[in-house]
């Protein structure tokens, strides 16, 4: 079984938590299955859960090249020179980091506002960046924005290889085929 899950804000990404914070059980009602990959409690959007021990694995091996697409919204409008080093790779503290597909979009018509919503700058500028990556570091895509001088304000993953969270509404999930 393969369920697409559109994460919302401020979830945990497992099933239960202890100091009482929402999870995936307060939406999910399907029994034994699992989060195939993470996504951080602050980051919306796409999650794949499923009762298969094989798919995980292939997500998570680099090997693999599973593309994950984020839309990132950061802190001033990077210029060439930002996109081009998230484009070549970021050196971080746990090593350089693949090379990632990063262009600059206009925010979509279609998502949804942030509850709650993010801190307004008046005097700072937000821009809209769409990353893809083909590894799975924790907390890879803000640890690369802000390496490139653009603090990630608001992250969205809109697709995880051939899945893509079309559809579906913060909470909603349903099964794949």
């Amino acid at each position: 079984m393969l369920i697409a899950f559109n994460k919302p804000f401020n979830v945990l990404c497992q099933f239960t938590d202890a100091a009482g914070r929402r999870t995936l059980a307060d939406f999910v009602t399907v029994k034994n299955v699992y989060p195939a990959g993470r996504l951080d409690y602050d980051s919306e959007g796409l999650v794949l859960l499923t009762d298969d021990s094989v798919l995980p694995k292939q997500i998570a091996d680099p090997h693999h090249r599973t593309k994950k697409t984020y839309l990132a919204q950061v802190e001033r409008v990077p210029d060439e020179a930002a996109l081009a080093h998230l484009r070549r790779g970021v050196k971080l503290r746990d090593g350089m980091t693949a090379p990632a597909d990063a262009r600059l979009v206009e925010e979509p018509e279609w998502l949804w506002p942030r509850d709650p919503p993010i801190r307004y700058r008046r005097n700072i500028p937000a821009a809209w960046l769409e990353i893809t990556l083909t590894e799975g570091r924790n907390r890879q895509v803000r640890r690369m924005t802000a390496a490139a001088g653009h603090p990630t304000l608001r992250l969205v993953r809109v697709s995880v290889g051939a899945w893509s969270l079309e559809g579906l509404r913060p909470g909603d999930w349903k099964v794949l085929r």
